[in-house]
């Protein structure tokens, strides 16, 4: 039976899901050759070997039953777990070796209180702003190579926020996050066998709606994922304890050592195996690049195309 291919993205704005497809397969095509599977692009590419599609969500943050993505619109509730998510982010930069000396970063963390709320009766979203333009000045951590204003970093964390907060509900009663997964949803067949990637915020909506899906899933793979920051993250993710969905087979977690999105906490010490004992296989590198955490540069990896490669061309998945 010929199999799914289904890419979940990350955070960001609205998207051509179309030209997103192509840009992915694309770079999984490098992936490919780079793994000596250059035989097998037009497979992949013409989707001969399986089904692709490009399961797009970033429209319901901008839809007018969610509040807009860019982070100025958070309500009290909302920024105070974005300044959790932060905080979870800062943390980690902190304990990186370069950051040690680092006063700028100091201070803001200061800033944050350890339990990520801010002082006073609705002064989450004004302390979360004052925190963000602080953070998009400090020199020499890296997501902020990409985060030039208080309005990016925002746009940065507003997503992951809303969509763990479990709310924003439209005319028929379901919330923002149970349309997003509903999106994925949409794209696997139960009959089928389904190879799924998700990428940052991605992996983290694939995960949860793999718990609901009741087709196989021989191959899961996370890139670039969040799912194990240890405060504002994993304690929301539903159900709990988090456990590795009944329909997957197979789960590789790739990260990248110098993406500062992924925790420092690890996925294969904390999730719980699900029946067939399947829990996720960690594969680290480090590409000393400036700014890691880009799906397509994970993609081109060899070590990530070479397992899709296996399970939709060279092998294909089991439906048993």
């Amino acid at each position: 039976m010929k199999p799914q291919l289904v890419f979940v993205h990350g955070i960001g704005g609205p998207r051509d899901p179309n030209a997103e497809l192509t840009a992915w397969k694309r770079a999984l095509a490098e992936g490919f050759r780079a793994a000596g599977g250059s035989s097998d692009i037009s497979a992949l590419t013409m989707d001969w070997a399986a089904d692709s599609q490009f399961a797009y969500y970033g429209d319901l943050f901008t839809d007018g039953q969610a509040q807009s993505g860019d982070g100025e619109e958070l309500d009290e509730e909302e920024a105070t777990l974005a300044l959790g998510i932060l905080a979870d982010f800062l943390d980690q930069e902190a304990a990186r070796p370069e950051n040690k000396d680092n006063l700028s970063l100091a201070r803001v963390r200061a800033q944050i209180r350890p339990d990520g709320e801010a002082q006073g009766v609705g002064a989450a979203v004004g302390h979360l702003w004052a925190v963000c333009t602080a953070v998009a000045r400090v020199p020499g951590i890296t997501p902020i190579a990409r985060w030039t204003s208080a309005r990016e970093v925002l746009g940065a964390i507003s997503q992951p926020a809303r969509y763990l907060r479990r709310k924003d509900e439209d005319e028929d009663g379901h919330t923002l996050d149970r349309r997003i997964r509903d999106r994925v949803l949409a794209c696997l067949d139960p009959n089928r066998p389904a190879v799924v990637i998700g990428h940052s915020l991605g992996s983290v909506v694939a995960l949860e709606a793999l718990g609901e899906h009741n087709g196989p899933v021989p191959l899961f793979i996370t890139i670039g994922s969040p799912i194990a920051t240890p405060a504002f993250v994993w304690p929301r993710l539903r159900p709990q304890p988090p456990t590795t969905p009944e329909c997957v087979y197979r789960w590789l977690d790739f990260w990248d050592g110098d993406d500062v999105v992924v925790p420092r906490a690890r996925l294969a010490d904390a999730m719980l195996p699900n029946a067939r004992g399947v829990r996720p296989t960690p594969g680290r590198f480090d590409s000393r690049l400036l700014w890691a955490h880009s799906a397509t540069t994970y993609l081109a990896r060899h070590e990530i195309a070479e397992p899709v490669r296996e399970a939709v061309v060279t092998v294909r998945p089991a439906a048993s």
